[in-house]
């Protein structure tokens, strides 16, 4: 009797599990159902006038250069303008680059120095300061002036004439007072030509500031400058 009643009880014990599981299966069946059937709607063909342009890549083309003649005008402008901008931009960055590497308000002032020579009596000289470096004015005389043009140019190591290394009036001679050797300043009315002397390595320089002897490559630099009125020179 007893086994009786544990064979029945194990009966609706497996009946009551079967029931939820086919429940279950059954949900999955139709879940997967749905997502088939969804899935077969999505691949259908789409028409294609409606989700594809039917112009091709030829009249396309054609269509963009000459089938909306408006449209390549403002495309034109719009372009022409941006090239435009793009170019002032460029213009306006390279004007303020070049500005910064202008000389400043005060090295603009040094540019140029003007000098009072009226007191200069002939065969004396001066020295001035100009760029931050030593300027030799000399007024010169007759005799010194005969001596600076009777010059043979091939004694010279390099030939300048003397009417080539003056600006105006002969009697006036301005060099820069820096020996082309290695930068040292020479001395006046010395030296074996009797015009400067660079006591450093030995150079030597006529009366016209032109190397006569010595390692100096070079005569003395000629600066700009000019007579802007009697007894004035402006050099710079």
């Amino acid at each position: 009797m007893s086994m009786a009643l544990l064979r029945l009880s194990a009966a609706r014990s497996s009946r009551s599990l079967v029931t939820p599981l086919g429940g279950l299966l059954t949900r999955a069946q139709s879940t997967a159902v749905t997502t088939t059937s969804k899935a077969t709607e999505n691949s259908l063909p789409l028409p294609h006038e409606k989700y594809t342009d039917s112009m091709s890549w030829e009249k396309h083309q054609e269509y963009i250069r000459h089938g909306e003649p408006n449209m390549r005008t403002y495309n034109y402008m719009l372009m022409g303008g941006a090239r435009l901008m793009g170019a002032s931009a460029s213009r306006l960055l390279l004007i303020k680059f070049l500005a910064q590497m202008n000389p400043s308000a005060d090295v603009l002032a040094l540019a140029s120095v003007e000098v009072d020579v009226s007191n200069v009596q002939p065969g004396k000289g001066m020295t001035i300061k100009w760029r931050g470096k030593p300027v030799f004015v000399r007024r010169r005389t007759e005799e010194e002036v005969a001596r600076a043009n009777n010059c043979n140019m091939s004694d010279l190591r390099d030939p300048q004439t003397d009417a080539d290394r003056i600006r105006g009036d002969a009697e006036w001679l301005v060099v820069l007072g820096v020996c082309t050797h290695l930068g040292c300043v020479p001395i006046a009315d010395a030296g074996d030509y009797q015009g400067w002397f660079c006591p450093c390595h030995g150079s030597h320089y006529d009366i016209s500031g032109r190397i006569r002897k010595g390692p100096a490559p070079y005569n003395l630099e000629v600066p700009p400058y000019s007579f802007p009125e009697e007894g004035k020179i402006l050099i710079g």
